[in-house]
């Protein structure tokens, strides 16, 4: 089991938006779960404002600025808040667990509305894009 799961998901929301969550915990499947924890409490607008800004401070915290992407972290919330309406799941490990890809192969997800390659960027990097394959689901309201 990941290291992430020793907090709730009260204090997992409260330590990173802190700065007080161990970096070594945040991996794929604690971003993940962190996306999951915003998108039940605020939704998809609010919850793209919170992450943008909590993980880019994240990054700046631990000098890994390099490391955020607005792209792909706007891209993560669409697709995770579109899985979470789709599925019959009411938690985030069955979610995980009814859509193993989104553990697996999160950037095959992403790829299919990019046709351009959102990860290495510096464009997507610095401020957040659209997608140009196909629209997300559940499009965010927020002006850009």
């Amino acid at each position: 089991m990941e290291k992430h799961y020793r907090y709730s998901d009260e204090a997992y929301e409260q330590k990173f938006e802190e700065g007080k969550f161990p970096p070594l915990y945040f991996s794929h499947e604690a971003h993940l779960r962190l996306a999951y924890i915003h998108l039940k409490k605020y939704g998809l607008d609010r919850s793209i404002e919170n992450m943008c800004k909590q993980i880019y401070d994240f990054a700046i915290k631990y000098g890994a600025t390099m490391k955020f992407n607005a792209t792909v972290t706007y891209a993560s919330l669409q697709i995770m808040y579109y899985y979470m309406k789709e599925g019959k799941s009411d938690d985030f490990p069955g979610l995980m667990e009814e859509y193993p890809n989104l553990l697996k192969d999160f950037k095959g997800e992403i790829q299919k509305y990019y046709s351009w390659d959102v990860f290495r960027s510096p464009e997507a990097k610095a401020k957040i894009h659209e997608p140009d394959l196909k629209p997300f689901a559940y499009a965010a309201a927020i002006d850009r």
